[in-house]
């Protein structure tokens, strides 16, 4: 993960904090997340899709010569090169979060229907696009954010109004969800992402994401880090220092070790192994 504000540094102008960083997420630009009081965007385009999360307050913008809002109980998604700003709608400021996508993931083809329609008012929508935002804070959740962004994008590609997929993609298999499964076993510790293993199947990514969570009934971020944690779960009870733990299986620190420990088992490594009948 390759930050461009450092969050230890984050520009404070009055009340006004920014912190983005450039994640190992491929289709994601950049990731942003800002509260402003004082500042206003001038018009300005990007070359990427803008996919906006308001926290608290709202934006006011122009798009394309015509106004807009984004507010919390909307996802704006702005199209790439058409201009736009961006200003605080009330003297209280407002609290954002954006996701800088490629056009590889969205077509310019929806640019016309994002002009239109910006604003889509869709809870399910917006709770992924939060979901996605977590996964890129940490880079061991990387292929997490890989499936959350494939079906986030479709989601996305159907709410501006494409019913179909890309018309070379084809329907992907159990025997595709086999092949991911012994994938992601033969590269259990080691960072893997959606795309290559979706490049050694030929299939799509939303596709196969999809056909394996068919087949086996679990996404395949959470099969991968189940897998991570049993392994861990041995090597906590064989007594290892739980640095070492985290580092043997595939989690970047001790602490996110214990974050995902925590959330499957209910306790944390530490006291985990301190039930163990048998002195460590």
């Amino acid at each position: 993960m390759s930050v461009l504000y450092d969050p230890a540094m984050a520009r404070s102008a009055g009340r006004d904090t920014v912190q983005a960083w450039r994640p190992a997420v491929p289709g994601i630009r950049e990731v942003l997340h800002a509260t402003f009081t004082e500042h206003a965007y001038p018009p300005h385009t990007h070359d990427v899709w803008t996919v906006l999360l308001v926290d608290r307050g709202g934006v006011r913008y122009d798009l394309d010569r015509h106004e807009r809002t984004a507010e919390p109980s909307t996802v704006s998604v702005l199209p790439p090169h058409v201009v736009h700003d961006g200003r605080a709608a009330s003297g209280d400021g407002y609290r954002k979060r954006v996701i800088y996508v490629e056009t590889s993931v969205l077509g310019e083809r929806l640019s016309g229907a994002a002009v239109d329609g910006p604003a889509l008012r869709d809870p399910i929508l917006r709770e992924r696009v939060s979901a996605l935002h977590d996964a890129l804070r940490c880079p061991d959740d990387a292929l997490e954010a890989e499936t959350r962004l494939a079906f986030l994008a479709e989601r996305i590609r159907v709410a501006l109004g494409e019913r179909d997929g890309p018309a070379d993609a084809q329907p992907a298999t159990t025997s595709d969800a086999e092949m991911l499964r012994a994938y992601l076993d033969a590269n259990l510790f080691e960072p893997v992402t959606l795309r290559s293993a979706a490049e050694r199947v030929h299939v799509g990514e939303t596709r196969l994401a999809r056909a394996f969570a068919s087949a086996f009934g679990i996404a395949p971020h959470t099969y991968l880090t189940g897998r991570r944690l049993e392994e861990a779960r041995r090597r906590v009870l064989d007594g290892q220092p739980l640095a070492d733990v985290a580092a043997e299986v595939g989690f970047c620190d001790q602490a996110h070790l214990t974050r995902r420990f925590r959330a499957f088992l209910g306790t944390t490594p530490g006291r985990f192994r301190a039930t163990s009948p048998i002195p460590a």
